[in-house]
């Protein structure tokens, strides 16, 4: 019962709240009881100047904001980081390089491999944007006109004709028609599906490396030893021997047109 009190106090309290709000607030004598008003607004000496970069501001922060996801749909980084993850499953490591490692090498070689895309948008870009020769509208459509060329090198043409099959685009004459809602989608599918065939070929010597280590336990007799105890430490020398992580990099650097 002195639940159901509380709460019919606090309705009527709320509905007093309303009252007030919708009515306005009661006078007493000389007293007024009001509300506070809340104003949001951005201003300063300049004026619409500072009204200005302060939307300019507000834009870069969402941008940056979106910079892993366009790191990782816009560049290879999906490549690379899914070749290291199976270089690391084929070793029959479970955390060694850590997760960190991984990345970390990942999104340096992307940003080696991406370095000339990432100057052209910065010096066609940002630098005029800075410089106010051209507008927000024009700095977008120049910094994504480099990542969509590299995009485009990248993409098979089945992928690319899909998405634009299902976006109903039959005539495209050049690369400006095609709009990066198609191209984006059409890259990460030929990325992985590259990226898998990577490491389809990595698997194959390690799992031969198990294969014979099984059948050498198994003729031995010994049932009871996990053929992995003798077949992880032969792969990580194996590895070792044709110094695999030099070759691994190598040649993911040159897989990327």
């Amino acid at each position: 019962m002195n639940d159901f009190g509380g709460m019919k106090k606090t309705l009527l309290l709320f509905f007093v709240v309303l009252v007030l709000l919708q009515f306005g607030a009661p006078t007493y004598g000389a007293t007024t009881i009001g509300l506070p008003d809340i104003n949001i607004s951005i201003s300063g000496e300049n004026g619409d100047v500072e009204v200005a970069n302060s939307i300019q501001i507000l834009i870069m922060l969402t941008i940056l904001s979106l910079a892993p996801s366009i790191l990782i749909m816009m560049t290879s980084f999906t490549r690379i980081v899914i070749v290291l993850g199976f270089v690391r499953r084929a070793l029959s490591l479970q955390s060694t390089p850590p997760n960190q490692t991984l990345i970390g090498l990942a999104l340096f070689l992307t940003f080696f491999v991406m370095s000339p895309v990432f100057t052209d948008a910065y010096e066609n870009a940002y630098v005029p944007l800075s410089e106010g020769t051209v507008t927000l509208e024009e700095a977008v459509d120049s910094a994504s006109e480099p990542f969509k060329e590299f995009m485009l090198r990248q993409v098979r043409s089945k992928d690319l004709a899909l998405f634009l099959d299902i976006a109903n685009i039959d005539k495209v004459e050049t690369k400006d028609d095609i709009p990066l809602t198609v191209v984006v989608p059409a890259f990460i599918i030929s990325e992985l599906k590259l990226s898998f065939e990577i490491g389809f070929l990595i698997f194959v010597p390690f799992i031969v490396v198990d294969m014979i280590v099984a059948s050498t336990l198994m003729a031995l007799g010994m049932m009871m030893l996990p053929p992995v105890m003798i077949s992880l430490p032969i792969k990580i020398l194996l590895f070792i021997m044709v110094d695999g992580w030099h070759l691994m990099v190598e040649k993911l650097i040159l897989s990327i047109r």
